[in-house]
């Protein structure tokens, strides 16, 4: 990356990530806006009456096709300042290839790779912003899964200096990073900051390295990676005691939301759904992008190109299911589930960001949810793009802040 020497690293890294998501955003990644309705008295011969004001303006891309992230009303001040901050003279962020609805196995593997090594050159910055966390403890377990590969398993946990405090059980939240199931690892500085930041509210903590569709891993198609957040899951409830712990909650973000709901649809097929107390998934890449998407999942429409594109989402499907045998398998792609297959899962909180292309994703599924009889509760966040208190959680504290109490309540709340 070029740029001027005498430019601090972790300004030329933010600088990168704004000029990414500017030139991305112009053409790159309950439900949203309500459309007031014509209300029909059903009088023989009349015309439909409308019973409110129809001169309303749709949000987003629906109401103008020329919107971006950056120019649309709706995007937090905080985010809009921070992402249209001129960048340092010479500057040149690393660009991932183009991809189209066309593009190859092989062409979109490529696409996951260079993704991955951008958002690796702005984990210089994350780290740099990373509190200490001397009030943490941090440990590593390396396990065998059930494909006999090894998984390294990433934990973290309060300290325990009052004797007040030991003995005590903690709630456990095993935590599924996000990246497309395709790219990312656990290991990379915003998905450590935010187990730290769980450990730090009183939790158990465990990261799960699972092997990815794509990137710099291994190329591990599905269902590689969902088998490795189940052995992850399942070594925790086996350890329970060891770990001292009162509850597991299965947690991830977009693809780790993928996975974390993915994994409580295979443990309620397999017969092993009691070992997991919850699921926390914010932004969940559950539906995977093969020709079209549903027609009632608006923000499809409505955030096109303003973080994500259909051609990203593509690539990213395909890597993950490269032959394309897997498009309606709920493990796969949790949003086909069959009530048969949801009914018995435990208690569900879902987080939705109001400019995420894949919002209503996650808010039609927990309705798919609560008709099936599974506790559900979905949320979305207002003037938010995707997932915003992992990847910058400074920048909007206040939102951080609830949505840690929310996870950490929700677990404690589940303790057995």
């Amino acid at each position: 990356m070029a740029g001027d020497k005498k430019a601090p690293l972790q300004s030329r890294s933010q600088a990168a990530r704004r000029q990414f998501f500017r030139k991305m955003g112009h053409g790159l990644l309950a439900t949203g806006a309500l459309i007031p309705a014509l209300h029909a008295s059903r009088v023989s011969g009349s015309a439909p009456e409308p019973d409110c004001d129809l001169d309303v303006v749709l949000p987003g891309r629906l109401g103008n096709p020329d919107l971006t992230l950056l120019t649309d009303p709706r995007l937090n001040e905080r985010v809009r300042t921070a992402l249209s901050t001129p960048s340092p003279p010479g500057v040149i962020p690393v660009m991932p290839p183009q991809v189209t609805l066309e593009s190859s196995y092989e062409e979109s593997l490529a696409w996951v790779a260079a993704m991955e090594k951008m958002l690796e050159a702005q984990g210089t910055a994350a780290l740099a912003m990373m509190p200490k966390f001397s009030d943490v403890v941090s440990s590593e377990e390396t396990i065998v899964g059930v494909d006999g590969n090894k998984i390294r398993l990433f934990i973290d946990r309060p300290k325990t200096d009052g004797p007040k405090k030991r003995g005590r059980k903690l709630p456990c939240v095993v935590h599924i990073h996000g990246g497309g199931m395709s790219f990312s690892s656990a290991e990379d500085p915003s998905f450590v900051r935010w187990r730290k930041t769980l450990a730090q509210r009183g939790m158990v903590v465990v990261g799960v390295e699972f092997r990815n569709a794509g990137g710099k891993l291994g190329v591990h198609p599905f269902p590689a990676g969902l088998n490795d957040c189940a052995s992850g899951v399942r070594w925790a409830y086996d350890n329970r005691s060891k770990l001292n712990v009162s509850s597991i909650v299965v947690a991830g973000e977009s693809g780790g939301g993928n996975l974390a709901v993915a994994t409580g649809i295979k443990a309620n097929i397999e017969g092993w759904v009691k070992e997991i107390d919850g699921v926390f998934a914010m932004a969940p890449m559950i539906l995977g992008f093969y020709s079209s998407a549903p027609p009632e999942l608006l923000a499809w429409r409505e955030n096109l190109g303003y973080q994500g594109t259909r051609e990203m989402m593509r690539a990213m499907t395909r890597v993950y299911d490269p032959k394309d045998m897997h498009e309606h398998d709920p493990m796969a792609w949790p949003f086909h589930a069959t009530a048969k297959e949801l009914k018995g899962l435990p208690p569900h909180i879902i987080t939705n960001y109001e400019l995420d292309l894949i919002r209503d994703d996650g808010a039609v599924f927990a309705q798919k949810l609560t008709k099936s009889g599974v506790s559900a509760i979905s949320r979305t966040i207002t003037g938010a793009p995707h997932v915003p208190e992992i990847a910058t959680p400074d920048l909007i504290p206040e939102l951080t802040r609830d949505t840690v109490a929310s996870l950490v309540e929700f677990a404690e709340s589940l303790g057995r």
